[in-house]
């Protein structure tokens, strides 16, 4: 019999079978699920959570839930959030995500979305169902003996202050600071509130001891929260001296002044002999802040955010444009969610987006133009690589006049 695909929202066993299979699926040890079960039961949103079922056993889960995407210029639009995508190893190539990914995106289109978004653990398997990389991340590995700055480093009098804050603290300051601050970076997203208790421990659902992070926040000279740090640190030592290394879980700010300061200090901190970024943005401005940029080494570069165009309109509509054009974009889509012609007509004042019978300027399929949408990649590339055809000369430059973007999309958060 082929496995039943069916919502588990509303069933404490359908739930408890689904969890099992995402532990499974992932390959975390299914023992280590028992002590967060109840937790987990009451946290997660199990609303728009599907599997399918071989009996009683859940065999592949997926789940999707609504969540807030900044654009370029500051728009902010209702993503469908794909999450717990997995097959498990024994009910593999029966085509069940497949199955799961279609009526999920079916309906994400019905409500009204306009894209869906994912965080992508292999590249190769989400790029058949339309998703495509749409912005990116840079870790960089600082070895502080190289960067060349001043080991006694404070913030100067007069430019704000720095200070460890503890949990409670960024409970009740982080949210408000990263709203101001995700509303200006394309790419991110909102934080619900599990967010913020998983960050500082409150809610721990993840199994195994709780390691308590260092919080630092950056407030500008009139006070006023701009800018927060969260890293851990080890405790290496070699030949009697400290070599520890502090890695950061999330830096964010929302000024250059708050960015810079907050990664000044994690070098300036006493010893610490080197400062692992996390998934920091591809065009942080860490590297130029270094007398000797080379010691920012790079650990890892990669894609991390996938969107997957739904409503073309939609989607380019909403989103902001520095300068003034036209395009007609042909985007190809089998499984006709965002199939089409269309008439790209922005200026910095707003854009139309209509289906149009006019010539193709640049033709396409739709995780290409996931690429291209929140201005991570140049057309002109993408022509070149053989990804975007250009039916008119000139129209990939015309094309990265109006995509591109002063600063890349970044998205800092895994969901």
């Amino acid at each position: 019999m082929h496995p039943h695909i069916r919502s588990v929202a509303g069933s404490r066993v359908d739930s408890e079978a689904w969890l099992r299979a995402v532990f499974t699926g992932f390959l975390h040890p299914p023992d280590s699920l028992a002590e967060t079960m109840e937790l987990r039961l009451a946290k997660q949103d199990f609303e728009r959570a599907i599997g399918a079922f071989d009996g009683d056993r859940c065999v592949a889960t997926f789940r999707s839930f609504d969540q807030e995407l900044t654009l370029p210029g500051g728009a902010l639009t209702t993503a469908n959030a794909v999450s717990g995508v997995t097959v498990t190893a024994t009910h593999r190539r029966r085509g069940l995500l497949s199955r799961m990914m279609a009526r999920d995106l079916a309906a994400a289109k019905e409500r009204g979305h306009a894209v869906a978004t994912l965080v992508a653990a292999e590249f190769g398997i989400y790029g058949r169902f339309g998703f495509g990389p749409a912005a990116g991340f840079t870790q960089w590995r600082i070895l502080k003996s190289r960067a060349g700055l001043d080991p006694r480093w404070s913030l100067p009098e007069g430019e704000g202050t720095l200070a460890f804050i503890d949990g409670a603290e960024v409970r009740k300051l982080g949210p408000e600071l990263h709203d101001r601050f995700r509303k200006g970076q394309a790419g991110a997203i909102h934080r619900p509130p599990l967010f913020w208790e998983r960050a500082t421990g409150e809610v721990r659902l993840d199994p195994g001891p709780w390691r308590e992070p260092f919080h630092a926040l950056y407030r500008d000279a009139a006070g006023v929260p701009q800018g927060l740090v969260t890293f851990t640190t080890d405790d290496t030592w070699e030949a009697g001296l400290p070599e520890v290394t502090a890695t950061v879980s999330s830096l964010f700010a929302t000024t250059p002044a708050a960015e810079s300061a907050l990664w000044r200090f994690l070098l300036a901190i006493d010893w610490v002999a080197a400062v692992d970024t996390g998934r920091a943005p591809t065009d942080s401005i860490l590297p130029l802040l270094l007398p000797d940029p080379r010691a920012a080494l790079v650990k890892e570069y990669g894609d991390f955010l996938w969107l997957r165009p739904l409503d073309v309109p939609g989607l380019l509509g909403e989103r902001g444009y520095a300068t003034a054009g036209r395009l007609v974009i042909e985007v190809t889509d089998p499984a006709g969610l965002a199939h089409g012609r269309f008439l790209l007509d922005a200026s910095p004042e707003g854009a139309t987006v209509a289906a149009t019978a006019r010539a193709a300027d640049l033709t396409l399929d739709a995780g290409t133009l996931a690429r291209l949408s929140l201005g991570e990649e140049s057309a002109a590339r993408l022509v070149a690589g053989g990804l975007v055809d250009e039916e008119t000369p000139g129209a990939a430059a015309r094309a990265d006049l109006l995509f591109r973007t002063s600063r890349r999309p970044w998205c800092p958060d895994i969901f």
